[in-house]
């Protein structure tokens, strides 16, 4: 017994020295009294705080200045920070709720455009998913909800503040966004073909030509739109599609040389599955229509393409020169307005943007850090 304890003891005693050689077992810091502070001395060790990126300090120190000094000369200065520091730790939530806080509040703020653009920031980063840095994603793939409030925020802040300084940047999020929202149409009707709704797929392509027009995902749209009215035995129609896809788009995979759309082509998963091969063809099945044209018409997905040393038009068995050759010319079909643009998740470079916020008085100038990605 006396053994058993004795052992306890040294196990007791080399477990509490390793967590004090590791720093396990040392007092947290005391946190620095601002019982005297003043609203300058909190502004400046904010100031300090961003500067050095120390984002959960500077949001803590910026909580307490708003609620010790909620109408002080640094309040509204300092809420508009918040929303900053709230974004750049990547709390995207509390920074798109700091944002309408500020809005409801402060409407006629001078500075309240950049409420709104931090706001579109905030959820244009929602949609991106942890391993967007180390892998490609296809954001397009994934719930749009967020997408589509980005959209609608950027919107806001070019119809109210058309003269923004952080107008362009918006702009080109915008022409991003609206390419992701149309392209996930696509991915849908996509999917409607494999569940046989080919009403429900017509009419995704339908709303993609009519709401999203000049965007890459167009010519998909009408190939859509013609191949779901040909399932449906509503061959005018579909023969519409068709004559309005040769007009605009003649070298669409779709289509032959003569201009005639071929329906029972897949662009999609045509090789043969393992169960294919096993039963040499005999158990191969049917395909269902799938649509996806972005390394010919989409800008940004050619590049990375090429970038990565993949033919552009890998999916359709060209060589790479005639890959580049079809790339061009798809691009040449988009001209005034087509393509896709630089935003947030690698599609481009942004600006570099921030604001000055600064309250007039003594020593009062304020300067939000950088915002672009």
């Amino acid at each position: 017994m006396k053994n058993l304890s004795f052992m306890l003891l040294i196990l007791t005693l080399s477990l509490s020295s390793g967590c004090s050689w590791l720093g396990w077992g040392d007092d947290e810091q005391p946190e620095e009294d601002t019982t005297d502070f003043t609203e300058r001395n909190f502004y400046d060790k904010i100031q300090a705080s961003l500067n050095a990126s120390n984002w959960s300090v500077a949001i803590s120190n910026l909580q307490l200045l708003e609620s010790q000094f909620p109408f002080g000369k640094y309040a509204e200065q300092g809420q508009l920070e918040l929303i900053y520091a709230q974004y750049k730790s990547a709390d995207y939530e509390s920074s798109i709720a700091s944002a309408d806080r500020f809005v409801r509040l402060h409407p006629q703020h001078p500075n309240v455009d950049y409420a709104f653009y931090v706001k579109g920031l905030s959820e244009i980063s929602q949609t991106g998913g942890f391993f967007d840095s180390f892998m490609p994603t296809d954001n397009s793939m994934r719930d749009i909800g967020t997408a589509r409030g980005a959209f609608t925020t950027l919107s806001e802040l070019l119809s109210r503040f058309p003269e923004s300084p952080y107008a362009d940047d918006a702009r080109k999020r915008l022409v991003s966004l609206r390419n992701r929202l149309a392209r996930a149409e696509i991915h849908v009707a996509n999917y409607y073909f494999t569940r046989g709704a080919y009403l429900a797929a017509a009419t995704r392509g339908r709303y993609v030509v009519e709401n999203f027009q000049q965007s890459p995902a167009v010519p998909d749209g009408l190939a859509v739109t013609a191949q779901a009215y040909y399932m449906l035995d509503m061959q005018e129609l579909a023969d519409n599609s068709v004559k309005v896809l040769a007009a605009n788009y003649p070298e669409h995979p779709s289509l032959d040389r003569n201009g005639q759309f071929d329906f029972d082509q897949r662009l999609i998963g045509n090789e043969d599955t393992f169960l294919d091969k096993l039963s040499f063809g005999l158990l191969k099945r049917i395909k269902p229509p799938a649509f996806d044209t972005r390394t010919i018409y989409d800008k940004a997905t050619r590049d990375a393409a090429l970038i990565k040393g993949e033919a552009a038009g890998t999916i359709l068995g060209m060589k790479p020169a005639t890959a580049i050759i079809v790339g061009v010319l798809g691009a040449a079909a988009l001209a005034n307005g087509g393509g896709s643009s630089s935003s947030d998740g690698g599609d481009g470079n942004t600006g570099t943007t921030g604001t000055n916020t600064g309250t007039t008085g003594t020593g009062g100038s304020g300067t939000t850090g950088t915002t672009g990605t």
